[in-house]
């Protein structure tokens, strides 16, 4: 078992959420990792910030913290094959979200994000909510 920690809840980690704080301890020894599309959007959000050089050092820190999975031709493959299902389905993801999603299939890992109603309606994937108390 491994984790795809989603974007926001990086950025609750950023900010000090002690919940996802106390998440991040609680599952310490299993590897955790990020999809190249959270650290662009990362990265985005650091270069809109007024504090740009030193959130960039953030997203750089992160990125030596946690292996960061780019997306490959297998993933893009299951991109498009779970994009034609929720359209098919009349229930369509933003485009990124799916891409981290796909990820998230594609390597088996457990996607942890704060948005589990968004990504719900995704065949397969399993999700955990570090921001909220269990």
């Amino acid at each position: 078992m491994s984790y795809l920690i989603d974007t926001n809840i990086i950025i609750y980690s950023i900010r000090g959420n002690v919940v996802v704080q106390r998440n991040f301890v609680a599952h310490a020894a299993v590897l955790k990792s990020i999809s190249v599309v959270t650290y662009g959007e990362l990265a985005y959000g650091a270069h809109r910030s007024s504090h740009q050089v030193r959130n960039m050092a953030t997203v750089r820190r992160i990125a030596e913290l946690f292996p960061v999975i780019e997306v490959t031709r297998p993933v893009i493959e299951a991109f498009a094959e779970i994009k034609a299902i929720l359209h098919h389905k009349g229930t369509p993801v933003d485009d990124m979200d799916l891409l981290i999603a796909s990820t998230a299939l594609h390597h088996n890992c457990i996607l942890v994000t704060n948005n589990e109603r968004h990504f719900a309606s995704i065949p397969g994937l399993s999700i955990q909510n570090w921001a909220r108390e269990e």
